[in-house]
């Protein structure tokens, strides 16, 4: 008798669902705004905080924040005319996270 493994496999999502996805490991796959995410992991800042922590120009640092912005992964606080910015969930942290984790393995 023939012993037939039976192998399973996910469905896939909807083709515009893996377009999403894509697109999201795009902004994932430029070193300056994992270095602004990794900055701000923990505590939101400002722009210039940010740019101070991360020795470059508050220019490139709000142009990074707004591709973050649109992608959903940064949110915002304003407290008068200041603005911080911080991780928007804790989705993101782990993302960062398990990309370290694999990276370092």
């Amino acid at each position: 008798m023939e012993n037939k493994e039976k192998t399973t496999t996910p469905e896939m999502p909807d083709i515009d669902v893996l377009f999403e996805l894509a697109d999201l490991f795009k902004v994932f796959g430029d070193s300056t705004r994992l270095r602004i995410m990794y900055t701000i992991s923990e505590n939101e800042m400002s722009v210039l905080n940010i740019a101070e922590a991360l020795s470059m120009e508050q220019s490139t640092i709000s142009h990074q924040l707004r591709v973050l912005r649109q992608n959903k992964l940064v949110r915002v606080r304003r407290e008068g005319k200041q603005i911080y910015y911080s991780l928007d969930d804790d989705h993101v942290k782990r993302i960062i996270e398990m990309g370290l984790d694999h990276v370092l393995e």
